[in-house]
C-alpha cells in the first residue's frame, strides 16, 4: 500500500457535493434537492478516513486478490479478481461467481465471502484452516487484508462459501460463543434481531420496520473504532430494503442539527458521532408487543428492545441442546449466571373478535426456582401481564412490557400498600391511609364475608389444620373440613409460596388419615364381641350402628371432595411441568410426587372408610335377612294397601327395610356423593342377595322352602322390598343385584304341573341367571309330595354332568362389585360465596380462630383496636 496522504480540502470539496446532489441532477431529481442525511447511513457511517484517501490516480490502482471456491468447483484451486481499496466484498463475490461460471440469478445472495485464517500442515504440506469469519457485504478485504494480520505461524485466505452452509456452522457452536468469532456473532444476533431468538420471515420483518435497527445492527461501537486507530470499519449496517424505512430516522437527526445548516458546519461532524447519533434514533415496533430493557448484566452487547414475534415468548439463558429438540427452545437468550435455561414465558393476549373490544392481557409465568419480580414483588405463579408492567429477572436484568396494540394506561406499578398473608396486613395496614374507623369495619365486613376466603400465616397453618378437624366432629358440619382445607390450599396457592402447597396437601392427607383411623379404632372397641367382661354379648341396633358410622361417613363424604380439589391442583403443577418440561425442573417433579403420595393416602382413607362401613351394615343384616325367606306376608297384622310406610309392612321385611332406611338417611344427612351412595347400597344389595340365597340353597331341603306355597310368601316379600326401594329411588340397583333371588323365587312359583312338563333345556333357557350346578339343586330337592321322583326330563345332558359336579352351588362373597371413585357431581364450589348457612358459621369460627391467634402476637396496644365482642 502506498503511503497515506492528507488532503483537507479535497474532503471538504467532499461533503459539500453531497449536500449539492440533489441539484445536480442526483436521483430525486426534484424541486427543494434531497438533503445529505437522506443518504443511506452506511454512506456516512463507514467513509473512508482520511489517512486511507489515495489521489484518484492512484487509489485507483487494482490488485489482485485470490479467491478460494471449494465449494463451487472442485476442481478449481482458485480464481484471481481485480481489486481495489474500495472494493466491498459483495463486489468481488460477484465477480469471483463470474470467474467460475456460475450464472444463476441473484447469486451473490446466496454466496458469501469469508476470511479464513490457517496453517500449513504434514509432509503434503496441506492447508488446515483454523479460524473462519464471514466477511460482511460491506466490508473492504483489502485494507481488512492489510490492518489485520494473522499471527505468527498462520496464513491468510479468502474463500467464497455457501451462505447457508456458514450460518448452519455458526448455529452449531456453543451458545456461549465459543468457536466462534466476533463477527459470526454479530451475523447470528441480527438474524435473531427481530425476535430476540425467534425466526421471522423476510416479508414480516420488512413490514415491521418502524422496528428500527439496533446497535449492534449499526455496527461497531465508536470506542472500538478508537481501538482500531480510527481504521475504517469493514461492517457497515445492512440496508434496509426500500430507502422510505430509513428516512425517517435520518429526517430526525436532521432536524435536530436544521436543515439548512451549511456544508462547512456539517463536514465538521465527526462520522463517529453521527454513527452515535444514528443509534440513538431507535423506534419500537407498532404491531408487536415488546420489552424495554432498562438493566442489564452487560449492557455493552444486549439488545435493548426484545420484541415478541411468536404468541408464547420465552426467557432463558443460552445452553447447548440437541439438534430438533423444542422443548427447551427460547426466544431471548439472557447472559447472567443467575438465568435458568428456561426462566420465564410470557404469552401475549388472543385478538378479540369484535375489533371494538378491549384486547384481553397477556400472562406472565415463571418456571420453577426462578427468580422473578413482578412490579417490584416476588413472582411464583402464573399473573397478568399489563403494559407497563416491571419485570425484573434474576438480579441484573429488568424490562419494561410494552404492548402498542393496548389502549394506553396508567402505570401499574405506583406505590400501593403492602398486603401480606395476615389479616392485619390484609385489612388493618395503616400505611393504606384509611382512618381507624374505615379499617375496623373492613375487618369486621371480613369476618362476616360470605366470600370463600380465608387468610392466614404460614406459622398458622397447623393450629388451624387441627381446628378444622375438630370441626367435623361437631353438629351440622357435614363437608365443613372439606371447604375448609379447600380454601387453604386455594390461599396457599394463591398467596405463599409454590413449594408451599405440596407440602400442605401432604400434611392435610395425614391428618384425615389420623382421624379416619382413630374412629375405625373406636367403633372397634365398642362392638359387643370386644366387650366380653361387661356380660354377655348381643348385637347393636341400627341405630346405635348409624349413630358409630355417622362419623365415617362423614370423612368419606369429605375426603371425596378434598380428593377432588387436591386432583384440581396438581392438574395445574402437571400443566406447569408439561410446559418446562422433566428434564428442566425436578422441583416439580418432586412436588408432583408428594401430591401424588397425598392423593394415595386420600384414596385410602375413602376405601377403609367405605369397608367400614359396609361391614357393619352387612353385619347388621346377616341377623334380620332370614325373616324374609321365613316369614309369611300374608298375615292379619300386615296392611298391604300403605307399602311406602314402614311400619305396614309385614313383621318379617320390617328389619330389613330398617336398615336400608337407616342407611339411606345416613349417606343424605352426610352429603355423601351420589355415586357413593349407589355403590354403598350396591354392596349392600349384592351381601343381601348373596346371604339370602346361600340360605335358600342351604335350607331348602330340609325346611320345605322348595316348594310352591313357600315361593309364593318368599316372592310376596321380595317384591314387597323392591317396591319399597324403588320407592326411594333404589329400584334400579335393587333388581340388577337381587337377580339371583329373584329368578330362584320365578322358579318356584312355576306351578307344579308347568314345572313337570319343563325340559332341561327349557329352564336353562327360562332361568339363565342360574348356573347348572344350582338349577340341578334345586330342581333335585324340590317337594314333588309323598313318593314322587323327579321327571327325567329334568336331567341335564351327558356333557354337564362333569361340570356341575365340581361347581360351587353357593354364592361368593369376594365377587362384590369394586369401589369406583366419581368423576364429576361434586358439591362444593370454591369460586362461588358461600350459600350454605352451615358451611358460613364454620367459616366465620376460622377467621375468628385465626385473629385471636394473630392478635396474640401484635403488640398490645394494637390488640384493643381490634377487639371483637361476641356479637360481632
Amino acid at each position: 500500500m502506498r503511503p497515506a496522504t492528507k488532503n483537507k480540502t479535497s474532503r471538504t470539496k467532499r461533503i459539500s457535493m453531497l449536500f449539492q446532489r440533489g441539484a445536480t441532477g442526483g436521483p430525486t431529481g426534484g424541486g427543494g434537492g434531497r438533503w445529505a442525511s437522506e443518504k443511506k447511513l452506511a454512506d456516512f457511517i463507514d467513509p473512508l478516513p482520511e489517512d486511507r484517501i489515495q489521489p484518484p490516480s492512484q487509489g485507483e490502482v487494482p490488485g489482485v486478490l485470490k479467491i478460494y471456491g471449494g465449494d463451487i468447483s472442485t476442481g478449481a484451486n482458485y480464481k484471481s479478481v481485480l481489486a481495489t481499496v474500495r472494493s466491498t466484498a459483495r463486489q468481488l463475490v460477484i465477480e469471483a461467481l463470474e470467474r467460475y461460471g456460475v450464472t444463476q440469478p441473484n447469486a451473490e445472495d446466496a454466496y458469501v465471502l469469508c476470511d479464513v485464517v490457517g496453517s500449513v500442515h504434514g509432509p503434503d504440506s496441506s492447508w488446515q484452516a483454523q479460524y473462519l469469519r464471514a466477511v460482511g457485504d460491506s466490508e473492504r478485504p483489502l485494507v481488512l487484508q492489510d490492518v489485520w494480520k494473522p499471527k505468527t505461524g498462520c496464513t491468510r485466505r479468502f474463500e467464497i462459501r455457501r451462505r447457508c452452509d456458514v450460518e448452519r456452522m455458526a448455529e452449531g457452536e456453543d451458545d456461549d460463543g465459543s468457536g466462534i468469532n466476533s463477527q459470526t456473532r454479530r451475523q447470528q444476533s441480527r438474524r435473531s434481531r427481530a425476535a430476540s431468538g425467534g425466526h421471522v420471515v423476510p416479508k414480516e420483518r420488512a413490514d415491521n420496520l418502524s422496528l428500527r435497527r439496533s446497535i449492534s445492527e449499526m455496527n461497531l461501537s465508536t470506542k472500538r473504532r478508537r481501538e482500531r486507530k480510527n481504521v475504517l470499519s469493514m461492517a457497515a449496517g445492512e440496508p434496509a430494503e426500500g430507502g422510505p424505512t430509513e428516512e425517517p430516522r435520518v429526517k430526525v437527526a436532521e432536524g435536530a442539527e436544521g436543515p439548512s445548516a451549511p456544508a462547512s458546519e456539517e463536514s465538521t461532524v465527526d462520522s463517529s458521532n453521527l454513527e452515535q447519533l444514528s443509534q440513538c434514533l431507535i423506534q419500537p415496533p407498532t404491531e408487536h408487543p415488546y420489552f424495554l430493557q432498562l438493566l442489564g448484566y452487560n449492557e455493552k452487547q444486549e439488545f435493548v428492545i426484545h420484541v415478541m414475534t411468536r404468541r408464547r415468548h420465552i426467557f432463558g439463558r443460552p445452553e447447548r441442546r440437541q439438534a430438533g429438540d423444542q422443548s427447551s427452545y427460547v426466544d431471548t437468550f439472557l447472559s447472567a449466571p443467575d438465568i435458568l435455561p428456561r426462566h420465564c414465558c410470557v404469552v401475549s393476549s388472543v385478538p378479540p373478535a369484535d375489533p371494538s373490544q378491549p384486547r384481553g392481557s397477556a400472562m406472565v409465568r415463571p418456571f420453577r426456582g426462578a427468580s422473578i419480580t413482578h412490579n417490584g414483588a416476588p413472582l411464583h405463579r402464573q399473573v397478568e401481564l399489563a403494559p407497563g408492567d416491571l419485570l425484573g429477572m434474576g438480579q441484573h436484568f429488568l424490562f419494561m412490557y410494552k404492548d402498542p396494540r393496548a389502549a394506553p394506561a396508567p402505570p401499574a406499578w405506583l406505590p400501593k400498600a403492602w398486603v401480606s398473608p395476615g389479616l392485619v396486613g390484609a385489612l388493618a395496614c395503616q400505611a393504606c391511609g384509611r382512618s381507624l374507623q374505615e379499617r375496623q369495619e373492613a375487618f369486621r365486613a371480613y369476618l362476616k364475608s360470605r366470600e370463600p376466603q380465608l387468610r392466614y400465616r404460614p406459622q398458622e397453618q397447623e393450629a388451624l389444620l387441627a381446628e378444622i378437624v375438630r370441626l367435623q366432629e361437631t353438629p351440622g358440619c357435614r363437608l365443613g373440613p372439606a371447604f375448609l382445607f379447600g380454601l387453604c390450599l386455594e390461599h396457599a396457592a394463591r398467596e405463599l409460596e409454590p413449594g408451599h402447597l405440596p407440602r400442605l396437601i401432604a400434611r392435610i392427607a395425614q391428618l384425615v388419615k389420623e382421624a379416619v383411623w382413630d374412629k375405625i379404632k373406636e367403633i372397634g372397641d365398642r362392638q359387643p364381641e370386644n366387650q366380653q367382661d361387661k356380660g354377655e354379648a348381643g348385637s347393636l341396633s341400627i341405630e346405635e350402628v348409624a349413630a358409630d358410622l355417622r362419623p365415617l361417613m362423614l370423612w368419606m363424604a369429605n375426603s371425596m371432595e378434598l380428593l377432588n380439589l387436591v386432583q384440581k391442583r396438581v392438574l395445574d403443577i402437571e400443566k406447569d411441568l408439561d410446559l418446562e418440561g422433566v428434564s428442566h425442573n425436578a422441583l416439580l417433579s418432586s412436588d408432583l410426587e408428594t401430591c401424588d403420595e397425598a392423593m394415595a393416602v386420600l384414596d385410602e382413607v375413602i376405601m377403609s372408610t367405605f369397608q367400614q362401613s359396609v361391614y357393619y351394615l352387612t353385619k347388621t343384616l346377616y341377623s334380620a335377612l332370614p325373616a324374609l325367606l321365613d316369614s309369611n306376608p300374608f298375615t292379619a297384622t300386615s296392611d298391604l294397601s300403605h307399602l311406602p310406610e314402614l311400619s305396614s309392612m309385614p313383621e318379617g321385611i320390617r328389619g330389613t327395610l330398617a336398615i336400608y332406611q337407616a342407611t339411606l338417611e345416613l349417606t343424605r344427612d352426610c352429603d355423601l356423593h351420589p355415586d357413593l351412595v349407589s355403590q354403598t347400597f350396591g354392596y349392600l344389595f349384592f351381601f343381601s342377595n348373596a346371604s339370602l340365597f346361600n340360605t335358600l340353597m342351604e335350607r331348602g331341603s330340609s325346611q320345605f322352602l322348595f316348594q310352591w306355597a313357600k315361593a309364593v310368601q318368599i316372592r310376596t316379600n321380595l317384591d314387597l322390598v323392591l317396591d319399597w326401594l324403588q320407592g326411594v329411588g333404589l329400584g334400579d340397583i335393587a333388581t340388577e343385584f337381587f337377580r339371583k333371588l329373584s329368578t330362584t323365587a320365578n322358579l318356584l312359583c312355576v306351578p307344579k304341573s308347568s314345572l313337570l312338563q319343563a325340559s332341561w333345556s327349557r329352564l336353562r333357557s327360562d332361568y339363565p341367571a342360574l348356573l347348572p350346578a344350582q338349577l340341578q339343586h334345586v330342581l333335585r330337592n324340590y317337594q314333588l309330595g309323598p313318593g314322587r321322583v323327579a321327571p327325567d326330563c329334568w336331567d341335564p345332558p351327558e356333557e354337564e354332568r362333569d361340570e356341575i359336579a365340581h361347581s360351587d352351588i353357593f354364592e361368593s362373597f369376594t365377587d362384590h362389585p369394586p369401589l369406583i371413585l366419581p368423576c364429576d357431581g361434586f358439591r362444593l364450589r370454591l369460586s362461588e360465596p358461600v350459600s350454605d348457612d352451615g358451611l358460613h358459621r364454620q367459616l366465620v369460627h376460622l377467621r375468628r380462630f385465626l385473629w385471636e391467634l394473630e392478635r396474640e402476637s401484635l403488640p398490645a396496644n394494637q390488640r384493643a383496636v381490634y377487639l371483637l365482642d361476641s356479637s360481632q
